[in-house]
């Protein structure tokens, strides 16, 4: 099985997905380095997905 974010938009719209991980703790560990980035360029929230089953979310990126 695989691990992705989804990456939603203030509204929660999807706006992009991340590229799949083999692992939670590798795309735990990503998204704690990324998300400075991905809220730069626009995402408001993510969502982790195992496979198609969602885990947790929405989660924010904003820093308040």
């Amino acid at each position: 099985m695989t691990w992705t974010w989804k990456y939603e938009d203030a509204d929660g719209t999807e706006v992009g997905t991340s590229a799949p991980f083999e692992a939670r703790g590798d795309a735990e560990s990503w998204i704690g380095e990324a998300f400075g980035e991905l809220a730069d360029d626009g995402v408001a929230q993510v969502r982790l997905f195992e496979g198609e089953k969602e885990i947790y979310g929405p989660m924010s990126l904003s820093p308040e």
